[in-house]
């Protein structure tokens, strides 16, 4: 049997990154059918890095190429991803969501309008620390390969890939509501920037491993 292992990400990756993103955006677990339209976590918190920056997407591969178990994303210079975003990305991302969709019955910590917001404004990723920590990152893994070291092997693979690119530190963002999230992010060295709040955690690392 094919073990799992982590790979460049493909062109053809792009619907398993979706379907993993959907699968964990809900505090680390299922978001499916949280939100009018399945695909908005994605559109805000995946697909514009993929299409921005895919040399710096990294995925889990099953074994056999069939399927995406998980993914790291990041970007190295998050003021230039901010500016192409309001350029390239907000514009088709209001054509598509021009205002909320019908009510699903469900009431997420992450409501629809704050997603169509964070849309259409990337101005929130220009945190305060953001000329030391310049690039950033999102990571997710299905529960069925989470506690086997996938996820700071993904870390670990985007952080060296910073590091030969030049780029000091990266950071994160995260909910506050995924207490398991924020111990393994400890566990890796990460460290609480000074402009987090209690509920929107941020968190910067060194891309240089002996720091």
């Amino acid at each position: 049997m094919s073990e799992p292992f982590i790979r460049p990400y493909r062109p053809a990756d792009r619907d398993g990154v979706v379907e993993v993103c959907i699968r964990t955006a809900a505090g680390g677990g299922d978001a499916t059918g949280l939100y009018s339209d399945d695909l908005l976590m994605p559109e805000v918190f995946a697909l514009p890095y993929l299409e921005y920056a895919p040399e710096l997407a990294f995925v889990v591969d099953s074994g056999d190429g069939e399927r995406v178990l998980g993914y790291v994303l990041g970007v190295a210079d998050t003021r230039e991803f901010v500016a192409w975003w309001r350029h390239e990305w907000a514009w088709w991302f209001r054509s598509r969501h021009p205002s909320p969709g019908p009510s699903t019955g469900h009431e997420p910590a992450f409501t629809e309008e704050e997603l169509l917001a964070a849309g259409s404004d990337p101005g929130r990723m220009l945190i305060a620390e953001v000329d030391d920590y310049p690039a950033h990152l999102h990571i997710d893994l299905l529960p069925e390969l989470q506690g086997r070291g996938f996820g700071r092997r993904l870390i670990d693979t985007l952080r060296a890939e910073l590091a030969r690119r030049g780029v000091p530190a990266v950071h994160l963002g995260m909910d506050a509501a995924n207490t398991g999230a924020r111990a393994f992010y400890e566990r890796l060295g990460f460290h609480e920037l000074p402009s987090s709040r209690p509920d929107a955690p941020l968190l910067g690392i060194s891309t240089r491993f002996s720091d």
